[in-house]
């Protein structure tokens, strides 16, 4: 009985032992509930939003200044026209509307290249060659009906036609560029012509009507 006994404790001594010597396990804490992993994430979602926001920013700085150059090779291939084709027009109404819209396009033309060399260090060469192929493209269609007209006796009402609805093609571009621009001598120049223009539209759309 006494031999049992001793057994008995003596076991239960080695059991404390082996249990004071086992590694205490220490409650895990979830990686994802921790303080530094939240901070990670927000800052990480901020860094993701600026980059976004850099991105859009300089998506319209360059929609802005391909849509700038559009407008100005538009404004000087309409106005290399008005100049071939003017001494042609008969109406000297018409003739005194075109040399008013030729007076608007150029002094824009002048203000917006003055611009574009200050702002983007512009020239001819730097434009895209998609947008120099469509401009010329418009430029060569619009030649190509006003020499029919000359040919055919109609370019008094041709021209009127043509130069008001190229006035309502510039009109919307330029709106496009104040609605998109933040810069405000960009505005100022755009809105400026565009009360020029406003007045010559009415001129070439009721001749155009009338005749």
């Amino acid at each position: 009985m006494c031999y049992n006994k001793y057994n008995m404790d003596g076991q239960e001594y080695l059991e404390q032992i082996s249990a004071s010597n086992r590694p205490v396990t220490k409650k895990g804490r979830n990686i994802f509930t921790s303080k530094y992993f939240m901070l990670g994430m927000g800052a990480l979602a901020l860094l993701i939003i600026f980059i976004i926001i850099g991105s859009i920013l300089r998506g319209n700085k360059g929609n802005n200044k391909n849509s700038l150059y559009s407008l100005l090779l538009h404004i000087d291939n309409t106005s290399k026209l008005i100049q071939d084709y003017q001494p042609e027009i008969k109406s000297s109404n018409l003739r005194s509307s075109s040399a008013s819209l030729y007076g608007v396009l150029t002094n824009t033309s002048k203000k917006l290249t003055d611009y574009s060399v200050e702002k983007y260090d512009y020239s001819l060469k730097k434009v895209d060659k998609d947008i120099v192929e469509e401009t010329t493209l418009n430029k060569d269609a619009l030649e190509s009906d006003l020499f029919e007209a000359k040919i055919n006796g109609t370019l008094d009402r041709i021209f009127a036609h043509k130069m008001a609805y190229e006035i309502s093609i510039l009109n919307s571009e330029e709106t496009k560029l104040i609605n998109t621009t933040g810069d405000s001598e960009l505005k100022e120049i755009l809105t400026t012509s565009q009360e020029g223009l406003e007045v010559l539209y009415d001129n070439f759309n009721k001749y155009s009507e009338a005749n």
